[in-house]
């Protein structure tokens, strides 16, 4: 669907949306949009991510489909935001990376995965790489701290430029003019970002596979949210541990650094896992099919990170941990490539749309 179609469709089910009112208490979408009559692009495009997709509002509809009004507001800001992410990414001329997602997420993470397996195969000695190591070290005798810093700091480098280029452009656009940001506002906004107060839907929970309430995807997303939190907290362990204490990596199993990355890794595949499943078996009328690609990608390329990096533990002291190393980079590797042109990026639009809501709330309470 073009983008003009896509606003346009979007305007018309909220248009019906602000006339009726009956939604007003599922989530901040309906209140946010009574406050926006007009309905312009901005306004439209900060609705579409401040959407969590709980789909109450689909099943409580009474002009959803069969009815003639045709009301499906899940599937179409899902169309919105998904044409925000493309029409916000940056460069531009990567857009094309986030709409052929299942096609470009596989080939770079196999193709990171085998740069790294063939760099270490022609780098390092045989009698070295399909030995058993162990001990302080053992991962730098594959491949040096500096290379392993090399390899993930540039892709990062690079990432985190793309993602806060991209949100700068959604921030200009969204922001609300003359409420001023407050420190309670970007509190409220954080405070809802990490209990996700959104994925509850009206309260008993979101519509997570047909018309019964749930809790199952939010609980799912707060794996995946603290498993992501507690691997980079692993990650930043681990440094500190390496240039304050003089300690090399691999850490004894009961180290911060492994408790951390052990746990996180193993919320993120459970997670991962059952968001796929998840979309893979829910109602596909509220959802946008353009969208279940960029969706399943994401998923695929966090489970690959996270259980690369348990097999990596599992066996990081037998002859399999080098070409296990080279392995786990690789996916590290394809996964900072993607960050900005993957659904990551949902996690920045989202969390401005939460922080433009609290501001406006901290304005009117104000009043």
């Amino acid at each position: 669907m073009p983008v003009d179609e896509s606003l346009a469709e979007s305007r018309r089910v909220l248009e019906i949306c602000n006339a009726c009112g009956y939604c007003n208490g599922f989530c901040d979408v309906f209140e946010s949009a009574e406050r926006r009559p007009t309905l312009n692009e901005a306004d439209l495009v900060h609705l579409a991510n401040l959407c969590h997709a709980c789909r109450n509002c689909f099943h409580g509809c009474q002009y959803a489909p069969p009815h003639p009004f045709l009301v499906n507001v899940p599937r179409s800001l899902a169309r919105t935001r998904y044409r925000s992410y493309l029409a916000h990414a940056w460069p531009a001329a990567l857009s094309g990376l986030l709409a052929r997602q299942a096609l470009a997420a596989p080939l770079i993470a196999l193709g990171a995965i085998a740069l790294l397996v063939g760099l270490v195969l022609v780098l390092v000695p045989p009698e070295v790489l399909f030995a058993s190591q162990a001990g302080a070290g053992a991962f730098y005798r594959i491949l040096s701290w500096e290379a392993m810093v090399l390899l993930g700091g540039l892709p990062l480098g690079w990432s985190v430029l793309a993602i806060g280029l991209s949100l700068r452009q959604y921030w200009r656009l969204t922001r609300t003019e003359g409420a001023p940001l407050s420190t309670r506002a970007i509190g409220a906004a954080l405070r809802d970002i990490l209990v996700l107060r959104n994925l509850r839907g009206g309260g008993p929970g979101c519509n997570d596979l047909d018309d019964r309430f749930s809790h199952a995807r939010r609980r799912l997303h707060h794996a995946m949210l603290h498993g992501f939190l507690l691997s980079f907290a692993a990650t930043v362990t681990a440094t500190l541990y390496h240039h304050l204490l003089g300690w090399e990596a691999p850490y004894p199993l009961l180290s911060a650094p492994v408790l951390l990355g052990t746990l996180g890794g193993i919320l993120m595949s459970l997670g991962a896992v059952g968001l796929a499943w998840m979309k893979w078996r829910a109602d596909p009328e509220p959802s946008a099919p353009e969208t279940r690609g960029l969706d399943l990608a994401f998923l695929g390329l966090l489970f690959l990170v996270a259980v690369t990096g348990l097999a990596l533990l599992v066996w990081r002291e037998t002859a399999a941990m080098g070409l296990l190393l080279a392995i786990h980079l690789g996916s590290v590797l394809a996964f900072f490539l993607l960050l900005p042109y993957s659904k990551f990026v949902h996690a920045g639009y989202r969390a401005i749309a939460l922080l433009i809501e609290a501001i406006e709330h901290a304005a009117v309470s104000r009043q």
